[in-house]
């Protein structure tokens, strides 16, 4: 599954740069649930952003997007952060630990703020806005070494996976994959996509497919602590090759729907 924060990473850069509208960035967001809102998580950030705080009501992200036209905000960037790689979310402090257990979060430099989405309540996503200690660089993964990875990584995890007999006990397995990544396809982006980080982003979805429905699998071959073991060795290359392929596609898609809106101006 991709994420909130990617549609929210895309879609607002996009409308920042006038290459999309604010109901495209609303719409878009309908895709992870019905109802959006936002708050932030400390009277600081609250009062910068003039956005409610901790013990405030929430407000619709049409307001967030306000905010940050006042803001002067540039593009966001996408952060999926793993243990022992928390970069792009300025050091430890409450944004770092809440991305960890969302393990997704948007953060935009410019205005020094990081946004991390949770599910609380059914249907109605919540994003909390953090301060952003300092501007650090994110991961920056070219597309192409990306593109590479996934592959590679593809071919190394089905040898392993074969072997180990993962899902003997679906008989249904590839129609489980083909439905989960189509599930992907219902998401939507902003006109300008480049092709390529398109083709990146449905080649992760797909592997992420085969990835949840091998770690779902039970028993799928493991009958002891040492094939579980080594069923989760098999997949933790190629969850690290979909993170990073997810993140460099992100990345191209805001610099080029960048360059498209700088360029009506």
């Amino acid at each position: 599954m991709s994420s909130a924060s990617a549609t929210l990473v895309v879609w607002t850069s996009a409308w920042l740069h006038g290459a999309a509208a604010a109901d495209d960035v609303l719409d878009a967001l309908g895709f992870w649930a019905g109802l959006h809102e936002v708050a932030a998580d400390d009277d600081g950030t609250a009062t910068a952003l003039d956005l409610p705080g901790p013990d405030e009501v929430p407000v619709g992200p049409a307001l967030l997007l306000a905010s940050l036209r006042r803001s002067s905000a540039g593009a966001a960037r996408l952060v999926l952060p793993v243990p022992g790689d928390v970069r792009g979310l300025g050091g430890q402090g409450p944004l770092v630990k809440c991305a960890l257990r969302a393990r997704e979060a948007a953060v935009l430099p410019d205005v020094g703020v990081g946004l991390v989405p949770a599910l609380v309540a059914d249907g109605v996503l919540r994003w909390t806005v953090f301060d952003l200690p300092s501007s650090s660089p994110g991961e920056h993964v070219p597309l192409g070494e990306a593109e590479h990875g996934l592959a590679s990584a593809m071919r190394e995890a089905a040898t392993a996976l074969v072997t180990l007999d993962v899902a003997r006990h679906r008989p249904n397995v590839r129609a489980e994959i083909a439905a989960l990544s189509a599930e992907q396809q219902k998401l939507s982006w902003p006109d300008g996509m480049p092709p390529r980080a398109l083709r990146v982003l449905q080649r992760a979805a797909e592997v992420a497919a085969i990835l949840e429905v091998a770690a779902s699998d039970a028993p799928g071959g493991a009958v002891s602590a040492t094939a579980t073991r080594a069923r989760d060795e098999a997949l933790r290359p190629l969850s690290e090759a979909v993170r990073r392929a997810r993140l460099a596609a992100v990345d191209e898609a805001v610099r080029v729907l960048s360059d498209q809106g700088a360029g009506r101006h």
